[in-house]
């Protein structure tokens, strides 16, 4: 596969007066979908890898007690999340944050949160060897899988200078996470030009998200995400960024999540606080709590119960029917 990094057209947001006669048109062309997925020059893409990173990914016997998985956190079923507000973790006991998901990671800048992690495949360590999570060493899931036969192989097959090792375990889980990419969406075909894929409401909707709602000020970009971090004003004691750099004017802040197959992903948050779409909105409206660290996009927006309604039915035809994803057949032991 030839790897090109996608360029994603940043957004303008529209003006107020263009909200009477908005350049559909326009905006449309910042949210057309990349012809490519893009893999980096150190990691390119193979199908064995891909292959190989799938079976990992719904791997147990790399957590501790053999019953957890990436797949545990990140279901394909659930918008590659959990619908609870909190992932659980070892012990079965639940973790601080809610799972993100995996969906389009390829395009990410960060990952986790709290953008903790530069590259997929450090994210990919992350949670296998913290113990909250899978609290495996990446020395004891070496020692694992080189014990079964089938995976034996299926490294050889996917890396045959450098077989089974900790860096082509977490290389092969971010490969497969790189193909997890949503479907064609209603909104994809309108954008394409089927003007009938979209109801009045949600074309009206899509106007208000990129004007007077000013959801693109964060939510930007065919993925709908800046890949930024931002205080929203949630009712949480969560250090969020300011955990990772420090910094007082990070605290609480959490990376933007993408909008695609939003409709699957409920809860919603970075700790689960809101059920529904329609509470999402209604957070938005408010403006948060008011504090120093609360980002300076995030202030009360008059909108009416008409308008959150069609943001609301917007942001629906961000999901696809979803394809069913088949199990791999995993190695016995």
């Amino acid at each position: 596969m030839k790897i090109i990094i996608a360029s994603l057209a940043a957004l303008t947001l529209v003006s107020t007066s263009a909200l009477a006669n908005p350049d559909l048109e326009a905006l449309k062309s910042a949210y057309r979908r990349p012809a490519t997925i893009p893999f980096p020059a150190e990691n390119p893409y193979t199908f064995e890898k891909a292959t190989l990173g799938k079976m990992l990914f719904f791997e147990a016997r790399l957590s501790r007690d053999n019953n957890l998985s990436c797949a545990s956190c990140h279901n394909p079923s659930f918008g590659w999340q959990v619908p609870f507000a909190k992932a659980i973790g070892a012990g079965g006991k639940p973790l601080g944050r809610k799972s993100p998901t995996t969906i389009n990671h390829a395009w990410g800048t960060s990952f986790f949160w709290d953008g903790r992690a530069q590259t997929l495949e450090a994210q990919a360590r992350g949670p296998i060897e913290a113990p909250v999570e899978m609290d495996l060493p990446m020395p004891v899931a070496v020692k694992r899988l080189s014990a079964i036969e089938g995976y034996k192989q299926a490294f050889s097959r996917a890396f045959p200078k450098q077989g089974l090792n900790e860096a082509t375990i977490l290389q092969a889980i971010a490969t497969f996470e790189r193909t997890i990419v949503t479907g064609d969406t209603p909104f994809d075909r309108w954008v394409r030009g089927d003007a009938k894929a979209m109801s009045a409401s949600a074309v009206r909707g899509f106007v208000l998200f990129n004007g007077k709602a000013q959801c693109a000020a964060c939510h930007s970009g065919w993925n709908f995400t800046d890949d930024r971090f931002h205080d929203i004003g949630l009712a949480s004691k969560d250090v969020g960024r300011g955990g990772v750099t420090g910094k007082t004017e990070d605290t609480s802040a959490m990376r933007t999540p993408g909008l695609r197959e939003i409709a699957a992903r409920a809860p919603y948050m970075h700790d689960g606080s809101l059920d529904t779409l329609e509470s999402v909105m209604a957070h938005y409206v408010s403006g948060g709590i008011p504090r120093p660290t609360r980002s300076p996009l995030m202030r009360p927006v008059p909108l009416s119960p008409q308008e959150m309604t069609d943001l609301v039915e917007f942001m629906r035809n961000l999901s696809s029917a979803g394809a069913a994803v088949a199990l791999p057949n995993l190695p016995a032991r």
